[in-house]
């Protein structure tokens, strides 16, 4: 007896299913796309409705190839920076990071095959972020850029501080849910409703406060260590208010050395410097060094998540936050801010300011600075505190608690200098999704196995059944026969 209805609604056709995945690759372009039109943002939410409907295909293998091949299109484009760095070995990465969108697609066919429509608005949301979730935060390869919330980055009606990325993301799947309710319709107008609300009790923009912090830092990528002072001396020049000072990660390739702790003792100032920790074994960590204006380091923060396939160090044996004569300032390196698990201690432990030392090499090109650039506004707007991200060749960005970007410098531009001031009155919160989001990763994994498992046994019962079958027609060839009605 079947317990819960199937999904009455006609399978999709192949052509159908091409314009889909052409609309969805367009609309996630268009949505990445940098431009002064924030409302073109709004399509990712097309992305993820064309996603939806590509589980209406016929069987689960053919929504999970439309799927992927939707994902190749989205990713390979966007991520053309793989292609540089690590050549034909790109092309695996890209289809690792499109398989989690045919996945997705996969489960929305089962879910409506096996519950039908009446469930969706509550179980496809819930798979897209946990899958996104999952993806971002968990597993080895572990990787958030181009989520759906990023494409949102900057544009300060979208409530980051109460839902955070990952809700967000469950927001737009819930969306593009709408549209297999009805009608295209229906769906339009659910959106606009749902968005509507959203910019309504979106938070207005914080107020200035007075100024307690001053940051100055300057674009370096691989200076020389001869060349620092000199180089730091342009800087205070150039911003003499400055309290702190910050270069990028792997300015320097060994300790600090005492030309730098100098140079603070000298000019009375605090200095943020990347370079290396040596550990055992001729390894070493990623860190951030925090030298005062007694010369002294006062403060060391290593690299939480080293990058995957590079020579980035040893994980960070454990985070803490510098108690700065300012406030609590949590350091992250680099990718370490795409990460919300890294970033949520940092804030649990009551960071009022996030400083990141960045390195994005040159080579990478102007597109993989862009989307990098994504993040901090994003993690401020989550958050509610203010962040200094300073990179080796661009984008440096001196931004808001609320997300707004109020100074960057470009890229490459090797020397350039961006500076800031902050107030660290208040400790940064934690949105909803980092509790939700979990729970959202063990739903969609029970679902996966509710998917996959009763269809499994029922092809083992129907075999044990046929053999069960054909073993009695063997053993009592008489039985085998149709009764005779008395």
């Amino acid at each position: 007896m079947q317990v819960m209805s199937a999904s009455k609604t006609s399978p999709l056709t192949w052509p159908k299913a091409l314009l889909l995945i052409v609309c969805a690759a367009g609309c996630f372009h268009l949505a990445y796309a940098p431009t002064r039109f924030n409302f073109l943002k709004l399509l990712i939410i097309g992305y993820v409705t064309c996603l939806v409907q590509l589980g209406k295909l016929g069987s689960v293998r053919r929504a999970f190839y439309a799927g992927l091949a939707a994902g190749l299109l989205c990713v390979a484009p966007e991520l053309s920076c793989f292609w540089t760095i690590f050549n034909w070995a790109a092309i695996p990465l890209w289809i690792v990071l499109a398989f989690w969108t045919g996945l997705f697609t996969a489960m929305t066919h089962g879910i409506l095959k096996r519950f039908g429509n009446a469930w969706v608005l509550l179980l496809i949301p819930c798979v897209w972020t946990g899958l996104e979730y999952f993806r971002s935060e968990l597993y080895y390869l572990k990787f958030s850029w181009l989520n759906v919330g990023y494409a949102f980055s900057g544009w300060r009606v979208v409530p980051f501080k109460m839902l955070g990325m990952y809700g967000v993301g469950f927001l737009a799947a819930f969306c593009g849910s709408l549209f297999l309710i009805r009608n295209w319709l229906y769906g339009m107008v659910g959106t606009a409703v749902v968005f509507g609300a959203c910019a309504a009790i979106a938070p207005p923009p914080a107020r200035a406060e007075p100024a307690k912090l001053h940051v100055a830092g300057m674009q370096l990528e691989f200076p020389t260590e001869r060349a620092l002072p000199m180089l730091l001396d342009r800087l205070l020049s150039k911003h003499p208010e400055a309290d702190l000072f910050v270069l990028s990660e792997y300015t320097l390739d060994g300790p600090v050395p005492d030309t730098l702790k100098n140079w603070c003792k000298k000019n009375l100032r605090f200095l943020a410097v990347g370079g290396k920790d040596p550990a055992a074994n001729g390894n070493f960590f990623n860190t951030i060094f925090v030298i005062s204006p007694k010369g002294e380091i006062v403060f060391r923060q290593a690299k939480s998540v080293p990058i995957q396939f590079f020579k980035d160090g040893l994980p960070a044996p454990r985070q803490s936050v510098w108690n700065s004569p300012w406030g609590k300032i949590g350091f992250c390196i680099c990718y370490d801010l795409s990460y919300t698990r890294v970033t949520d201690r940092l804030v649990k432990m009551g960071a009022q300011m996030l400083i990141v030392p960045t390195m994005d090499v040159a080579d990478w090109g102007l597109h993989e600075h862009q989307l990098h650039a994504r993040v901090a506004p994003v993690r401020a707007a989550e958050y509610n505190i203010p962040i200094f991200r300073l990179a080796s060749s661009g984008i440096s960005q001196v931004v808001t608690r609320d997300g707004a970007v109020v100074d960057s410098a470009g890229f490459p531009g090797e020397n350039e200098m961006i500076a800031g001031a902050f107030d660290l009155n208040s400790e940064g919160s934690l949105p909803v999704d980092r509790f939700a989001a979990p729970v959202c990763v063990v739903i969609s994994g029970m679902l996966m196995l509710a998917l996959v498992f009763p269809r499994f046994g029922n092809q083992r019962r129907k075999s044990s059944d046929a053999a069960e079958a054909e073993f009695s027609s063997e053993e009592n060839p008489d039985k085998s026969q149709p009764a005779k009605s008395s």
